[in-house]
């Protein structure tokens, strides 16, 4: 029995990441059929969306340390890297490095500052997919929840299959951070001060509003007129129910990012959902879309490693994000300032 329970969500994701395998196969055999100007516009307004959300976390960033310069280049630079590594890498690993990045960028800061302003985008992201959500299900877009566990997608499928498993798994990791917030608030008496400092900019609803929420605002336009080329470039009509279904889906897909940019899953979901010419456009513009959107984050992820930090070496900075991080713990647990004085930065 513990065998057969271990092989049918292994068995599941196979399949799942095996259909996303065969669909990258036919979108390459029909790539001549893709239209090139409106490809181009998507990807163009993907790299404005970046930018946007970079200068609304720099803005956030100025915020929480008023006294010294954040420059908007690091940033961006920063951001571009963490979202190309987190197009290779699943479970957010590129986050940190962000984060990382960042930090080294701004004299005398501190982990818990600089993370927690970069969670402040998280306000308007959830907000906005909630609403994304509720609108697609309101308008029968995505598949009624009878139909989820008969998708052919690990992701979906288990997940909706073992309802009691799900609310276990999040009990246990809302638990785990709750455990590891008061573990950290009781070694680092300085942590909640510094988790403050970061969300400074939300005590002033009308800066936080003009100058994050209005700048995440364009992003989101931004990646919405993204989805809607990408459509017309693989030759399915870009309509805001479309746009609609497609980012749902996205958001759905990862939730739970076992693979990265939770391969197999989207695929799974828009052919059950998406209207389209044929099962294989459809698959054809899902696949072709995820190729695109991954390989352009890593492109501008390397230009800016390359141009701004002058380094190749992407595994390093993730490593030095992790070392990094415990030493400023260890620091911390020490004394009031060791946490910025252990936290010297070593070259990339």
């Amino acid at each position: 029995m513990p065998v057969s329970l271990v092989q049918l969500p292994l068995g599941d994701l196979a399949s799942s990441l095996q259909e996303f395998f065969n669909a990258a196969t036919e979108f390459f055999r029909h790539l001549s059929e893709v239209h090139w100007t409106p490809f181009g516009l998507a990807l163009l307004c993907l790299l404005g969306m970046q930018l946007a959300r970079s200068w609304a976390w720099r803005n956030v960033l100025q915020a929480a340390y008023p006294g010294k310069r954040v420059g908007y280049t690091r940033v961006a630079a920063a951001y571009l890297v963490g979202s190309g590594i987190n197009a290779v890498i699943p479970a957010h690993a590129g986050d940190v490095t962000k984060v990382f990045l960042v930090k080294r960028q701004i004299p005398d800061s501190s982990y818990p500052a600089v993370t927690s302003s970069f969670l402040v985008q998280t306000v308007f992201d959830t907000s906005v997919g909630i609403l994304v959500l509720l609108y697609a299900f309101s308008q029968g877009l995505l598949p009624p929840l009878p139909e989820l566990p008969h998708l052919p997608a690990f992701e979906v499928s288990f997940w909706a299959s073992h309802p009691q498993t799900l609310a276990i798994a999040a009990g246990v990791l809302i638990l785990a951070i709750v455990v590891g917030v008061w573990l950290l608030a009781h070694r680092v008496r300085r942590f909640w001060a510094r988790v403050r400092q970061g969300v400074v900019i939300l005590s002033r609803p009308r800066d936080y509003m003009r100058q994050v929420f209005a700048w995440q605002g364009v992003g989101w336009l931004f990646r919405f007129a993204a989805f809607w080329f990408f459509l017309e470039a693989f030759g399915l009509q870009g309509s805001i129910g479309n746009v609609m279904l497609v980012m749902s889906v996205q958001a759905i897909a990862n939730i739970i990012p076992f693979t990265p940019g939770g391969a197999g899953a989207q695929q799974a979901l828009l052919v059950a959902t998406l209207n389209g010419p044929s099962r294989a456009a459809v698959l054809s513009f899902s696949v072709g879309t995820q190729i695109a959107m991954g390989a352009w984050s890593i492109v501008l992820g390397f230009a800016a490693i390359l141009l701004v930090f002058r380094t190749t070496d992407w595994r390093g900075l993730i490593k030095q994000a992790q070392d990094e991080a415990s030493r400023e713990d260890e620091g911390g647990a020490g004394g009031e300032g060791a946490g910025s004085e252990a936290a010297t930065p070593s070259s990339a």
